[in-house]
């Protein structure tokens, strides 16, 4: 009895944690007096940065958001009643419509597209319902813009403008007559009867919603992911289809962070994210829980298993059932981009807890055209800007596959920097725009002076590739050639500026100091004969030179740009409509490729001669 009421005057023992991720915290420590000063002046520094939306563009997507729940409904419901089935089924059918991105995350900013998943009934198909007929319902509605289908990408999707809110719309036919209201999405039970693309349409909301159930404390969680997801945009490595990291991948990331200090303010967090993944072994898979298979025909990954699992260079595991690596698209060139970035934030962050540095300077833009002497630059052109937005999807998704090719074919000597961005010349009518890759040789590879890059068969494999297009269209064409530095027009640069006065002078200033008297200029590139050694050994010399300097040739008549066959063809390009197309192989794009040759003319002889200059 004197035992037993001991123990009842005991205090109770306190509640164990919960334990968030799969191993234990790293740390439990909150904020300090500093810290919560640093929280306050991120909060506010990124929210004059303009990444938060105004009360009435909230209101606007909730209408959108509204209106697009009852157009699914009355499509399902008038295919239910074509169908023959009983009024009762009819009076019962319905779609659901669920969020998931940045927009479902609650990180999304001004004039960010909604992530959008409609799950219909199991008689309502993808292929002919969804990209036929409500395809054909859109195209009669005034409020829509910009539809187009892409019913061959990875995840099939629609995309369109409502009422000027872009919307990325997939569709998901689950094994059900009826679909419910209530439906939870994140139950297994979901997945039962479906195919692969249906599959990965469910598994963004199922990723989204199970991310929010496992961050410790989902405020701080967003305030951190719109910090970094801004910073990965500034710093060029925001785009999981040209080979860095999509709004998923940061979100896995940053979860993982929040995860490991689960206490910590976003400042504290935004710090701690540099400093984690700056020792990261990215060998290692980064996970928010244990992966399970549920056994329903699903792979999983798992590199014990799996062959192409061991040679993903980064590992960020899905969360929910068919656990899947969602940055198998790193490369080693963009892994390496990768880890340089984090490791100047993390040097950054340092100094901003020293007192040293703003939280601007976190933010500063990536001057990319800065940084390389060499670029491959890739033109893509249609005959009008609806056929355009399909083609240019196609070429960027596989830029991607142009630098692995590059970097197989030099045997890794040649890396290759995507530039995430897109360009376009305000001055061209056409349908147009254009994209960058940096190039550089190998950090503290060896070669020989004359030693030459050959890509013209790694760019014709590449047009081959994106030329077997079931979509394609007479117009559809792809350019890819070779520019310098100073070639790249000047469209690409704010307000039409390459560089500042101070810019030149300090480039001018290296090139002095690294090219004195006769010796021998080189650069990452290559190797170059100084103009003095030039201008003494005269033009048969020189040609010599020339020929020992040519790193990279991919000079060849079906693979330049239009400007240079123009120029190479005498003008017959101006003049004559009917071309054969260099990509195809296919005769059309008439007054699209003249007019393109015209605009694009005035660089004909500049850009010529990049295909054989030294990369410099």
């Amino acid at each position: 009895m004197v035992t037993s009421d001991s123990s009842s005057d005991s205090p109770p023992l306190p509640p164990i944690p919960k334990q968030y991720g799969v191993i234990k915290p790293l740390s439990l420590s909150g904020p300090t007096d500093a810290d919560i000063r640093r929280t306050k002046e991120l909060e506010k520094f990124l929210e004059d940065s303009g990444l938060y939306e105004s009360a009435e563009e909230t209101a606007k997507r909730e209408h959108v958001l509204s209106r697009l729940k009852q157009i699914l409904k009355d499509w399902v419901k008038g295919l239910t009643r074509l169908r023959g089935y009983s009024d009762q089924v009819v009076e019962d059918a319905n779609a659901v419509l669920y969020t998931f991105g940045s927009y479902r995350l609650g990180v999304h900013g001004p004039g960010a597209d909604i992530d959008a998943l409609c799950v219909g009934p199991s008689y309502v198909n993808r292929e002919e319902d969804f990209f036929f007929i409500l395809h054909k319902i859109f195209a009669g509605m005034k409020e829509v813009t910009e539809l187009r289908s892409v019913p061959d990408a990875h995840v099939p999707v629609m995309k369109l403008k409502f009422d000027g809110v872009s919307i990325d719309l997939l569709y998901a036919s689950i094994s059900l007559l009826v679909v419910p209201d209530n439906l939870d999405i994140s139950n297994v039970s979901v997945l039962y009867n479906v195919d692969e693309p249906t599959a990965r349409s469910l598994n963004g909301c199922r990723v989204a919603d199970q991310i929010l159930k496992l961050v410790p404390n989902v405020e701080n969680f967003r305030t951190t992911l719109r910090c970094v997801k801004f910073w990965a945009k500034k710093r060029g490595i925001y785009s999981n289809m040209i080979g860095f990291l999509g709004g998923i991948n940061w979100a896995l990331l940053v979860a993982r962070v929040c995860q490991l200090y689960p206490n910590a303010s976003p400042s504290m967090l935004v710090s701690r994210f540099y400093r984690v993944y700056t020792l990261w072994r990215w060998s290692n898979p980064l996970m928010l829980c244990e992966i399970e298979d549920f056994e329903l025909g699903f792979s999983v990954w798992d590199p014990r298993k799996n062959h192409w699992d061991r040679i993903h260079q980064m590992a960020i595991i899905t969360p929910v059932y068919p656990c899947m690596n969602s940055s198998y698209n790193v490369s080693a060139s963009t892994l390496r981009i990768l880890t340089e970035q984090i490791q100047i934030g993390k040097r950054i962050c340092e100094e901003i807890e020293l007192n040293k540095a703003h939280w601007g300077d976190l933010f500063e833009d990536y001057l990319f055209f800065e940084n390389y002497k060499s670029f491959l630059q890739i033109d893509v052109i249609a005959a009008n800007m609806d056929d355009f937005l399909v083609w240019k999807g196609r070429i960027e998704s596989r830029l991607r596959q142009l630098t692995l090719m590059v970097e197989r074919d030099t045997n890794g000597k040649l890396q290759c920097h995507p530039h995430p961005q897109e360009y376009r010349d305000s001055f061209k009518q056409c349908a147009h725009g254009s994209f960058f890759i940096g190039l550089q040789r190998k950090q503290g590879e060896v070669t020989q002076e004359t030693e030459q890059f050959d890509m013209r068969g790694t760019v014709d494999e590449f047009r081959h590739q994106v030329s077997m297009y079931s979509y394609w269209r007479p117009g559809m064409e792809v350019y890819i050639y070779h520019v310098r530095r100073k070639q790249i027009p000047p469209y690409v640069f704010s307000e039409g500026y390459k560089q500042t006065r101070q810019q030149k002078l300090s480039q001018l200033q290296n090139e002095k100091s690294s090219c004195r008297g006769d010796e021998v200029c080189r650069s990452a590139l290559g190797v170059e004969c100084s103009k003095k050694r030039r201008e003494r050994e005269g033009s048969e010399e020189e040609h010599k030179c020339r020929n020992k300097r040519q790193l990279v040739s991919i000079q060849r008549a079906d693979s330049v740009a239009p400007e240079i066959l123009g120029s190479q063809r005498s003008g017959s390009l101006m003049k004559e409509c009917n071309i054969v197309s260099p990509t195809n192989g296919k005769t059309g794009g008439g007054n699209g490729f003249c007019q393109a040759g015209a605009i694009l003319a005035s660089r004909a002889i500049s850009s010529m001669l990049a295909w054989n200059k030294l990369m410099s």
